[in-house]
């Protein structure tokens, strides 16, 4: 199965329209994966899920294996029958824990020992043990484990996290080619570390694209950088990486950050934003983002946004969403979630349809500007 096929590519960007194929069906690229760290995106159901357009979610690989454990998932039937979601799930590999749980962890040679978060007991990672846990959850699309370095990371730290990353890369690759987890049709994606520093970051592409994998992405950004240095960091990656393979940005971001990051050649995304500023009374509309805790909305009889094809929309005014988070019902964050992750999807499909139509680079420039413009005056 070839796993990625190149559709379209931009005339004055980089933008890309593709296919990623899957065990579980097809991808359309770009897109925006929503985040089901725990088998369940927050405040939503699987048929809710599959009405915001989600064609693939994310889900955490180490806290999966925490709780209830891959054994116990595999013994049920797999992830997908789990949760029951059956469309593709791409999970991540806990790599991201080094840096989010760094007080918790030793790093090592052969892995990353962790202490669990939930009751102390001592955990161990290596490249082969997350493979056979990904493995154990049936995932279609499994990460590499890898070290993320903070923000503020030296270029000795970077460059022993990318000689950490690439040795466990190629275990990972070797493991699942040995194992016929490859040949049964899951892809792995590497993926590219280095920090803040370009060098680092061009070694490690290269590196890796050497090691052939189905897939890449970039990670390590948007963890405490500016923007334009995330953005710069993630345009040095996109050339290196092979035009017939997707390219995944691990963790982001804001909508103006996808289409920046669509423009350079990116083709996967993932953020908990939509859902977490849904939580906290907080929707996303083309001006910009709104609050719904605002006392002004209380008799807007609108809908979030005009014309906008969602349940959310369809049905309730802000100034009911308004009372609902106002009196901490949880239907609130269930219907902003619902909307957020709406709002995503349906800007990768709207530019999908710019890149297949040729104007990508003019329609993407204008959205954002009408989106900051919004944003500035909220």
């Amino acid at each position: 199965m070839t796993p990625f096929t190149l559709l379209k590519t931009g005339t004055d960007t980089a933008a890309r329209r593709g296919t990623v194929r899957t065990r579980h069906g097809d991808i359309s690229t770009p897109i925006f994966m929503p985040v089901g760290t725990q088998a369940t995106v927050k405040g939503l159901t699987p048929a809710q899920i599959d009405e915001t357009g989600a064609q693939i979610i994310l889900s955490n690989t180490y806290h999966l294996n925490l709780r209830p454990t891959s054994e116990r998932i595999r013994s049920l039937g797999g992830l997908h029958r789990f949760m029951a979601w059956d469309k593709p799930i791409l999970t991540d590999s806990g790599g991201f824990q080094v840096f989010s749980l760094s007080g918790l962890r030793k790093v090592k040679d052969h892995g990353i020992t962790f202490q669990s978060h939930l009751d102390g007991q001592r955990i161990e990672l290596t490249p082969e043990r997350v493979m056979e846990i990904q493995q154990n959850l049936g995932s279609d699309i499994a990460m590499v484990l890898d070290i993320c370095p903070p923000a503020d990371a030296t270029e000795k730290e970077c460059i022993e996290g990318n000689r950490l990353t690439l040795k466990w890369a190629r275990q990972s690759r070797d493991w699942a080619s040995s194992s016929g987890f490859l040949d049964a049709g899951h892809q792995v994606f590497g993926i590219v570390q280095g920090g803040r520093f370009e060098s680092l970051r061009t070694a490690c592409a290269e590196a890796l694209v050497a090691m052939d994998f189905p897939g890449y992405a970039v990670g390590g950004v948007s963890v405490g950088e500016p923007e334009p240095l995330m953005l710069e960091q993630v345009s040095w990656c996109m050339p290196l990486l092979p035009a017939d393979k997707p390219r995944y940005v691990m963790g982001v971001g804001t909508p103006p950050q996808l289409l920046k990051m669509i423009a350079q050649g990116a083709d996967m995304f993932d953020c908990v934003m939509p859902s977490r500023e849904a939580r906290h009374g907080i929707a996303f509309t083309p001006d910009g983002k709104i609050n719904l805790k605002n006392q002004r909305f209380r008799d807007d009889d609108r809908p979030l946004v005009e014309g906008l094809d969602n349940y959310t929309c369809r049905h309730f005014s802000r100034a009911y969403i308004r009372h609902l988070i106002a009196s901490g019902e949880m239907l609130g964050g269930t219907l902003l979630t619902q909307h957020n992750l709406y709002f995503f999807l349906d800007l990768m499909r709207q530019a999908r349809e710019h890149i297949e139509a040729g104007d990508f680079g003019p329609w993407h420039r204008d959205w954002i500007a009408r989106y900051e413009a919004g944003a500035a005056k909220d």
